[in-house]
């Protein structure tokens, strides 16, 4: 009997001591799951962040060039036509961005799995419309810039009109842009403005004068007189922000790239976690 009870005893603690062994591997798993969801949570957030970020830049940016009067760029697309409607679809793709961002936040931190895939398939089509963003910025930037190129001349041939004093903003912002410039090629440009006094009157602000009129009486030899063209500042200005927009696009482009595939794998990581747990 005494054997009996001994092997009986050892086997109750053998039995025992698997019971705890599997506890503890149950709970170093769970352990494991829970580290996982963190880590994956963590950098969903990161690129989250980033890419709502990116959203409020780009829809910024889009609100900037729309509503600044004094913008040269703007201020040159009385009828906002082809400006005007790219400007608009920066602010709408930077406010989905944003809008996305929001609910992808709300599927990651509470788990939800239905919010999830919504928010993976709005990526997709949030991918889609970047690509053809991305397509309508390539062909038409040069579209845009000659159409600005045209405008600009034909500021410079208006400048000073009594007939359009609804243009005076125009002009002002031209002032301010003809600082260390004058013209758009260079000085000579303002020989075709037909509301000149005078063949030698050109703008005071291609001057050191600092009258407030539209024309001084300088001569075009003079030596105080700016003839360098501004083409290079306005192309300066406009190829930065060219750039800028882009690199924005793109950054918004491998986010959601990024995005997409992490909320893919959370998404997976999820659902086996419900299964082991049942």
């Amino acid at each position: 009997e005494s054997k009996g009870e001994c092997y009986t005893d050892r086997w109750y603690e053998k039995k025992n001591m698997q019971i705890k062994d599997n506890h503890q591997y149950m709970g170093r798993k769970r352990m494991l799951r829970k580290n996982k969801t963190l880590i994956f949570k963590y950098f969903l957030n990161l690129i989250n962040g980033a890419f709502l970020v990116l959203g409020l830049l780009l829809m910024g940016f889009g609100a900037w060039l729309l509503l600044d009067r004094n913008n040269f760029f703007t201020a040159l697309d009385e009828n906002n036509h082809l400006i005007g409607y790219i400007f608009r679809i920066l602010i709408g793709t930077g406010s989905a961005s944003v809008l996305l961002c929001l609910l992808g936040y709300l599927g990651i931190h509470n788990e939800i799995r239905w919010l999830l895939i919504l928010y993976a398939v709005l990526l997709m089509w949030a991918f889609g419309v970047q690509v053809v963003l991305s397509a309508l910025i390539f062909t038409k930037k040069e579209e845009v810039h000659q159409i600005w190129h045209d405008k600009i001349d034909s500021v410079i041939s208006e400048y000073g009109s009594k007939d359009l004093p609804e243009d005076i903003p125009k002009w002002t912002i031209l002032n301010a842009l003809q600082k260390r410039c004058c013209g758009q090629k260079n000085y000579t440009d303002w020989m075709k403005n037909k509301n000149k006094e005078n063949s030698e009157q050109v703008p005071c602000s291609c001057t050191n004068s600092t009258l407030r009129k539209w024309f001084c009486d300088e001569p075009l030899n003079a030596t105080y007189l700016e003839v360098n063209g501004c083409e290079n500042k306005i192309n300066t200005w406009y190829h930065t922000n060219a750039l800028t927009l882009i690199g924005i696009n793109f950054g918004l482009l491998a986010s959601e790239v990024l995005q997409f595939s992490l909320t893919v794998s959370f998404f997976r990581h999820i659902k086996n976690r419900i299964y082991a747990e049942k």
